[in-house]
């Protein structure tokens, strides 16, 4: 799977951009805030439906105007597609070859991505909303059922609350009865999920630690779900009270989080910040094979000014893991690492939304 070619309108700080992309390495140098990460997030858009950079895609259009337009030509293995994404002040549509598409979920799957930023090596230290948010944006590419169970998951959650706000003036407890009923089946198809893919990308990156580095640490990835999938009804009924004084559900898939072991210490609170970013290292690096595995060709992967933050082996690491992937670079500068192992396909300096190649 590779993009041929990106077009952008209105886009960020982008008037009109098109852009042919090579199926190997593309590097976009340019200095900060010039439009390098710009590209990046409207392929991410296109790839999920939503930017990884703000919640308020009003910001996405350019300053002055009510539209943006994204385009995406898009080579897989046996057919190609293009996929347009559409911005208004107001809302969001997409179309898949010229089809308008119903619900903007239909996109998951149709472009798959791996995308890995300066932010991502926080992974470890971050909140637990930011490891769902990890696991819930891989497993909705991979799995469409996933991402029905979640969309309405969160959709009886919200209703569930209400009616816990809605208690002290009504006193029914027959309302908050049957968004537990509900509830129950949308979080058991979750935590049942969320389980299988922990305990598989556990079982990779384990092995890509181990050989990242030398045989001298052994990565557990340990999947810690708010409530198991045998007792859910009675934890729900146990938090009652406590979930109508607060007005909140406290337990639950949304307080589900993870937790990553090294030689059985846990690397949150001992590792060093070396161990941490090798860990987000492993965990990208099994994203990949295990995307891989299920669509039945290798992702995309965007790489966001992270090489900077990689030292020399860490980054030989990476592109070892990642021979015959298209992949998207942003640098202010070309890491010495990227010209002594990789075949360059294109290389491009960006300058205030405008995107130049230039001869390697």
């Amino acid at each position: 799977m590779y993009i041929k070619e990106l077009s952008l309108k209105d886009f960020r700080n982008y008037n009109k951009l098109d852009l042919k992309l090579d199926a190997g390495v593309n590097i976009f140098k340019g200095d900060n805030a010039q439009g390098k990460t710009n590209i990046l997030e409207a392929i991410y858009l296109c790839a999920t439906a939503r930017s990884h950079r703000t919640h308020k895609e009003k910001e996405i259009i350019r300053w002055g105007n009510e539209y943006a337009h994204v385009m995406i030509n898009l080579q897989k293995k046996y057919i190609d597609d293009i996929i347009d994404f559409h911005l208004s002040q107001k809302s969001k549509a997409a179309a898949i070859n010229k089809i308008p598409i119903n619900k903007l979920g239909e996109l998951f799957g149709c472009i798959n991505i791996v995308m890995f930023s300066p932010e991502d090596l926080q992974l470890v230290k971050s909140s637990p909303k930011e490891r769902r948010r990890f696991i819930d944006i891989e497993l909705c590419q991979i799995d469409r059922l996933y991402y029905y169970a979640l969309k309405q998951y969160h959709k009886v959650l919200k209703q569930r609350n209400v009616a816990l706000k809605q208690y002290a003036r009504n006193r029914d407890l027959s309302a908050i009865d049957i968004w537990d009923e509900q509830l129950e089946e949308y979080a058991k198809e979750i935590i049942k999920k969320r389980s299988e893919f922990i305990q598989e990308i556990n079982n990779i990156a384990k092995c890509i630690h181990e050989d990242i580095t030398g045989g001298k640490e052994c990565l557990q990835v340990v999947y810690e779900p708010s409530v198991n999938l045998d007792d859910f009804k009675y934890k729900m009924l146990k938090f009652r009270e406590k979930d109508i004084l607060y007005q909140t559900t406290s337990v639950g898939p949304h307080r589900d989080d993870i937790s990553f072991f090294i030689n059985e210490m846990d690397v949150k609170i001992y590792g060093s910040q070396g161990q941490q970013r090798t860990v987000v290292l492993s965990m990208k690096l099994a994203e990949l094979s295990i995307m891989a595995k299920y669509i039945g060709e290798e992702p995309i992967l965007l790489l966001d000014d992270v090489l900077s933050e990689l030292d020399d082996k860490r980054q030989k690491d990476l592109f070892k893991y990642t021979q015959n992937i298209q992949t998207l670079i942003t640098c202010t500068g070309i890491e010495q690492s990227v010209w002594n192992t990789q075949k360059i396909g294109k290389l491009y300096y960006v300058r205030e939304g405008n995107v130049e190649e230039i001869e390697k």
